[in-house]
């Protein structure tokens, strides 16, 4: 690994609570981070104990009363610095995300250009905090409505984005002028570590208040902590639809706001007019890029019985084409799952998917050898299947891809919403009202639909998220800002008189 890694060893075991502009809430207590590449120990950060946590939301919480009042250009000027911090340093933190995740090199540095695009879409953003001029009933009246500032933004993200998810969600609550918290998977602590040392510098600089961004390193326990604390009106969670119910309970009994991404089993529909070309590349990327570890990873493709066996015919063509390894050699497509837990529960859906009826046209397994130590690397597999499938409904974080026929696009549309996750779906076809069905009201019940792409590679331009056990929270772009801010609606009295609205008449 390279020098900015070597520093960041040293410095994530003796990291204190206190780093520039940052705050770390940190305890005695060390925990360890293992690479899925090759199984080593990368280092060992601080664990956040009670003291930690009530520092943090303290300062988090001083520091909002402060931040609030910066202009929202100028808090976009931090963002841009910070964005220009990242390009300075895409290389090695993009090779840390691969290194500590396991995800290929590419995608690793695409990572981070995610947070150097967030970034340059929320500086633009603080000049565009619109709000909306309404016509009054009452004469000599105007009415509008302005956003403020909510408050602390506690951020829960999951390992298999271990910086972009973060960023999606801070920069754009910097720019709405809230503070932030945040709660990284304790899997990959180190990236998270790796970006606060890398903001802290432009921070400082610009003599941003102590506590805007902040981190907490733990298990679950810590995001049961934020999600029950009052001080933190807003809690982001990304992760399984399980933590999600769990996050969203305890925040609504406190009456707080929540911004849910949660699971995907998202699908493309591949009709007998697609170019299956394209079909094929977009459905082996979409279910082997991150080694099926991506909330968008495809996990079914629903095929038209005419195509069918063509189509089966060159995706097994490709599957026997991956290379797995490790993700820093670019030769190989497919790295590692996380750790050996994500192992067994790929392991165990293979079985269940075989004891279901379920037919591998390429079969799974978890490799041996020098090359494969770390016990973490498996085969991308396919599997045919019926819809009804109770495996089929369920979302296994692993390079699992079931496939299965259908008769006619109402057929396929079903399929294809029967799951009870909404993340992410796709129509291959070069059929326009197949196209335009599939995206009408009738269409996918999925938060994105795509049309001859696949089901992941977001921009960040647009709000991401999805529905029913997804969760409905949008984040990143639109005017998914709305949910860091609290709405308030203005009316300004300028006459000599004082009517009352709906004609109501009170004399005195």
């Amino acid at each position: 690994m390279d020098n900015f890694i070597e520093k960041l060893r040293i410095r994530s075991v003796n990291q204190g609570v206190s780093t520039g502009q940052n705050y770390i809430g940190s305890s005695g207590e060390l925990l360890s981070s293992f690479s899925p590449v090759d199984g080593m120990l990368i280092a060992k950060t601080y664990l956040s104990d009670d003291n930690g946590f009530e520092t943090v939301v303290r300062k988090a919480d001083e520091a909002f009363l402060e931040w609030r009042n910066w202009t929202a250009p100028r808090r976009g000027e931090v963002v841009r610095q910070i964005g220009n911090k990242l390009r300075e340093y895409k290389a090695s933190l993009g090779k840390l995300v691969s290194y500590e995740m396991g995800k290929s090199l590419q995608e690793g540095m695409g990572e981070v250009q995610e947070m150097i695009d967030i970034c340059d879409f929320a500086v633009g953003l603080s000049r565009q905090l619109y709000g909306l001029t309404t016509q009054s009933e009452r004469p000599g009246h105007r009415m509008y409505e302005q956003w403020h500032p909510l408050g602390v933004t506690g951020i829960i993200s999951a390992f298999n984005f271990p910086v972009a998810v973060w960023s999606w969600n801070a920069m754009i609550a910097l720019v709405c002028g809230n503070t932030c918290i945040w709660k990284p998977s304790e899997k990959v602590p180190l990236c998270a570590i790796a970006c606060q040392n890398i903001i802290s510098e432009v921070l400082m600089k610009n003599g941003v208040p102590e506590g805007v961004l902040c981190l907490l390193i733990g298990d679950r326990s810590v995001g049961e902590k934020m999600a029950n604390d009052p001080r933190i009106p807003l809690i982001s969670a990304t992760g399984s639809t399980r933590m999600g119910k769990s996050v969203a309970s305890a925040v609504a009994t406190r009456l707080g706001k929540t911004i849910l991404e949660l699971g995907g089993n998202n699908a493309i529909i591949i009709s007998k007019d697609a170019d299956l070309d394209m079909a094929v590349i977009a459905s082996v990327f979409g279910a082997v890029g991150t080694a099926g570890q991506r909330c968008t990873t495809t996990r079914r493709l629903i095929i038209h019985e005419s195509v069918y066996e063509k189509f089966k015919s060159k995706l097994v063509g490709a599957y026997n084409q991956l290379k797995i390894g490790n993700p820093l050699d670019e030769k190989n497509h497919v790295g590692p799952l996380i750790d050996t837990e994500a192992v067994d529960q790929y392991s165990r859906a293979i079985i269940a998917c075989k004891l279901q009826g379920g037919h591998f046209v390429v079969d799974g397994g978890v490799l041996e050898g020098e090359e494969f130590k770390s016990g973490c690397y498996v085969k991308p597999c396919v599997a045919e299947v019926l819809p009804e499938f109770a495996i089929v409904h369920q979302e296994t974080f692993a390079p699992i891809l079931y496939i299965m026929k259908y008769r006619n696009i109402e057929e396929a549309i079903a399929m294809q919403n029967s799951v009870p996750q909404g993340l992410s779906s796709s129509i291959m076809t070069l059929n326009l009202r197949e196209a335009e069905r599939f995206l009408s009201a009738s269409g996918s019940d999925c938060g994105i639909a795509n049309v001859n792409i696949g089901t992941s590679g977001a921009e960040i331009g647009g709000a991401f998220g999805g529905e029913k056990e997804t969760g409905g929270g949008r984040e990143s772009g639109s005017d998914a800002w709305r949910n860091y801010m609290r709405r308030q609606t203005n009316t300004i009295n300028w006459s000599d008189n004082l009517p009352l609205a709906q004609g109501i008449v009170f004399n005195i």
